[in-house]
């Protein structure tokens, strides 16, 4: 029998890291000593007081059972308490605040339940590529808003075509933004409300690195800016802040009626998440926040050591100001990706080209800051010894 797949299963993007993943891998069977800067997964572990709980709550027969469809109260108001503490924002537990198997479930769901075929996602270029994965399930149209330095990586919303705008329902936006490593103004996010109002486009703000800014900066959640709840949503993510990338827990704040369609669509998918995890992640975002802030000092470290060594060899680039990523251009002569080839090749260095995350991508790398000091530092020696860069 041959088995014809749905027309949506065609429309999905081709993961374009699948094939740095299979050089990646194919290098390290061939016994080098990679140094991989081109994965986005945490390298430290969950704090143990998570781990302990998520323990303490297996145990309990309670959450041997179905959990509630929608989520846990009790984590849903350890969200709300979050953005309290963090953002002075507040919410309703029960109606602005659903949970979510880690955000990207919610960032493709959300397309979903928004999108007709051929309606307009608003989608930031580079971003994240699951955007696009939301956009052709839900078989939506993706215009880009090209990220360019000149602009501080921020979108100019002045430069959409028209006739996209008249079709656009959504928009992702992304700060403390992946792959860029910048931080939005919250003048900039004053002026998404405005956008978003006089054309009817719902901002879904990612959210996931916002636990994570240097130079003791704060980041801004799209949530404290007024007038954020009526035209939007912010996703959010134990995965960075906690180290908690494989226990997939998220959630989606703000306007109550896309919480409500998000609840209804998942009511469809899942019976909710394991009761003892949602009670450990209600534990991570209650407890003492002093795991959060000596994360940030760890990739704080990281980030001054890859810069000044950066630097030293002259390769000049901007210090990341939020994420644990880095955004570096890459020489002359090169595109990203044969620039990414030669430093794994030579150097047996991994970086993410910059073009896998969009067209505006190109002429940029990103490398990550989930290895230790000492090896971010043997990583730029390696590539000094390419000769590509005078001081």
């Amino acid at each position: 029998m041959r088995i014809q797949p749905s027309a949506m299963i065609d429309r999905l993007p081709t993961q374009f890291f699948a094939t740095l993943v299979a050089k990646t891998n194919k290098a390290i069977a061939a016994g080098h000593d990679i140094i991989n800067l081109g994965q986005g997964n945490p390298d430290l572990p969950t704090p143990a007081h998570i781990v302990e709980e998520l323990g303490v709550q297996a145990a309990r027969p309670v959450h041997h059972k179905y959990p509630p469809f929608s989520g846990r109260l009790e984590l849903k108001q350890a969200v709300a308490h979050w953005y309290r503490e963090e953002f002075g924002v507040e919410l309703d537990p029960e109606e602005e605040v659903a949970i979510l198997f880690g955000s990207k479930t919610g960032l493709v769901e959300i397309c979903q339940v928004l999108l007709n075929p051929g309606d307009v996602a608003l989608v930031p270029d580079p971003g994240y590529p699951d955007y696009w994965s939301g956009v052709a399930v839900a078989d939506g149209r993706m215009v880009m808003m090209p990220l360019r330095a000149e602009n501080a990586f921020l979108p100019d919303y002045g430069k959409l075509p028209a006739e996209d705008l008249e079709k656009a329902k959504l928009m992702f936006l992304n700060y403390p933004n992946n792959p860029t490593a910048v931080n939005a103004p919250v003048e900039f996010f004053e002026e998404t409300i405005r956008f978003a109002r006089k054309h009817e486009i719902v901002v879904c703000h990612d959210f996931a690195y916002g636990a994570i800014s240097f130079d003791g900066k704060k980041p801004v959640s799209f949530m404290q800016v007024p007038g954020a709840k009526e035209v939007g949503v912010e996703f959010y993510t134990l995965s960075k802040t906690y180290n908690m990338a494989g226990w997939r827990v998220g959630a989606m704040v703000g306007n109550k009626e896309l919480v409500r369609l998000i609840n209804l669509i998942q009511d469809h998918y899942f019976v909710s998440m394991f009761g003892a995890v949602q009670m450990a992640a209600a534990k991570a975002m209650t407890d003492s926040q002093q795991c959060v802030r000596d994360l940030v000092n760890v990739y704080q470290s990281r980030r001054d050591v890859l810069f000044s060594q950066l630097h030293r060899i002259g390769w000049q680039a901007k210090p990341s100001e939020g994420s644990f990523f880095s955004w570096l251009p890459v020489p002359k002569g090169f595109t990203s990706v044969e620039f990414s080839d030669l430093l794994l090749e030579k150097a047996h260095v991994v970086v993410a080209p910059g073009v896998g995350f969009g067209p505006t991508g190109e002429g940029y790398v990103r490398a990550a800051l989930l290895s230790n000091e000492e090896r971010l530092a043997e990583a730029v020696r390696r590539i000094e010894k390419l000769g590509l860069f005078v001081r």
